[in-house]
């Protein structure tokens, strides 16, 4: 009897799970299909074809891929190569804290992609689970002031190391990274700053008077140990946290992924000093053949405007880790960090370290997630190209969530040795 298992049903979305299959003919062609809805009723498929050994068995953590949506030994290849039905539309859990993700993978005869995946027939199926949050993490709904965020606390009595986590320009409020750094450990603030309940609608400024207040809330909760916080950020939520980790003392360890280095498009105010920055270079935005925008170009840096508005990362007390994804279509991001290290390195610094990725894209984000290519955003009329090739964009992930956070251990824990 042809049996299908996964070890374990229910993980962690950062946790791999082993698939085996057994009771197969020997060298049988067979093909695994996997599928997820997401919380809006969008479709997510990917599928490939594996070849069963001498006795009838195909174990994904040893065996390779022939063709389908990947190619080669890829344990998780079938989570990360996940595509959606409809074109352009990212995977985003919302509700972290109720259900997981449902992964339902099916064994099917050999066949080819053709017609209504979700009709093809299966001669066994398995459902996985992919929680968001480990048992124990509480989140706290933040509305203190002007804040506005979601708090989560991993399990214990603490003190644990607190981080402030950021996303770009899509605005609204993003929990799944927060849930799962408190399911590893940290207190984590996934913070909003505009486009969500009564934030402003539309960014104008970055006032960063709002992040020191976020920063210092934070200190004082009595679960989180000090003296200092982290900060994780994406695009644009990453130029925010470079001018967090220069102005607040309070910031001692800063990731930065896919971010400017320079301000742009809007500017930062703090304590009645406005800094001014680089308007976008609109001339160079490009459209690709698929009809999405493609953004690096608009960060080219001219005229006098530039050396002003490049924040001055060296007046920084803390430590960074640059992320970068090579093929990151939304922002020259290596250039950025290329620039901030060089700067560093003229002062004399070496409180860094850049990690960068060949043939990852924009949104890097935890281990497995599948790869978005493209996707809508707020105030911009056609799809955006984010980049990336799907096996080299889900190994910068795998690698770079060890790195977060063994970087965050490091300069946040004070007993944490460079041993890690």
């Amino acid at each position: 009897m042809v049996q299908l298992t996964g070890t374990p049903l229910s993980a962690l979305v950062d946790e791999p799970v082993r698939i085996r299959i057994s009771g197969l003919t020997p060298f049988q062609i067979v093909t695994l299909q996997a599928s997820l809805k997401d919380e809006k009723e969008n479709m997510f498929y990917s599928h490939a074809y594996y070849k069963a050994n001498k006795v009838g068995e195909v174990d994904l953590e040893h065996d390779s891929a022939l063709g389908g949506d990947y190619v080669g030994v890829h344990p998780m290849g079938l989570f990360w190569s996940l595509k959606p039905e409809k074109l352009s539309i990212r995977l985003l859990k919302r509700d972290v804290m109720n259900s997981p993700f449902q992964v339902q993978i099916k064994l099917c005869d050999q066949m080819l992609p053709l017609g209504n995946q979700a009709t093809s027939t299966s001669k066994v199926s398995l459902t996985l689970e992919r929680w968001y949050v480990a048992p124990g993490v509480t989140r706290i709904q933040v509305e203190e002031g002007r804040l506005r965020g979601a708090l989560f606390l991993p399990s214990g009595e603490g003190p644990f190391p607190g981080v402030i986590d950021l996303f770009g320009g899509s605005g609204g409020l993003f929990e799944h990274r927060s849930s799962l750094l408190a399911s590893r450990g940290f207190a984590s603030l996934a913070l909003a700053y505009w486009g969500y309940k009564d934030l402003p609608s539309q960014l104008q400024k970055i006032d960063l008077e709002y992040f020191e207040e976020a920063s210092n809330f934070l200190l004082r909760h009595p679960k989180i140990f000090g003296p200092g916080i982290g900060v994780i950020a994406i695009s644009k939520g990453a130029e925010i946290a470079l001018s967090m980790a220069v102005h607040l003392k309070q910031v001692t360890a800063t990731i930065l992924i896919n971010g400017p280095t320079s301000i742009y498009g809007f500017p930062h105010v703090y304590r009645g000093h406005t800094y001014q920055p680089i308007p976008y270079s609109i001339q160079f935005l490009s459209t690709n053949a698929l009809g999405f925008i493609e953004f690096d170009g608009i960060y080219k840096e001219i005229g006098v405007e530039a050396s002003q508005s490049f924040l001055p990362i060296e007046k920084a007390h803390g430590h960074f880790l640059f992320i970068v994804g090579e093929d990151d279509k939304n922002t020259n991001s290596k250039e950025q960090a290329n620039k901030a290290t060089e700067r560093l390195k003229r002062h004399g610094k070496n409180n860094w370290t850049l990690l960068s990725y060949s043939g990852a894209g924009h949104l890097i984000e935890p281990p497995y997630s599948p790869l978005c290519w493209a996707s809508k955003t707020p105030n911009v009329y056609t799809p955006l190209h984010w980049g990336g090739e799907v096996i080299a964009h889900a190994a910068a992930q795998e690698h770079s969530w060890k790195e977060i956070q063994k970087f965050l251990r490091r300069h946040l824990i004070p007993m944490v040795t460079n041993q890690l």
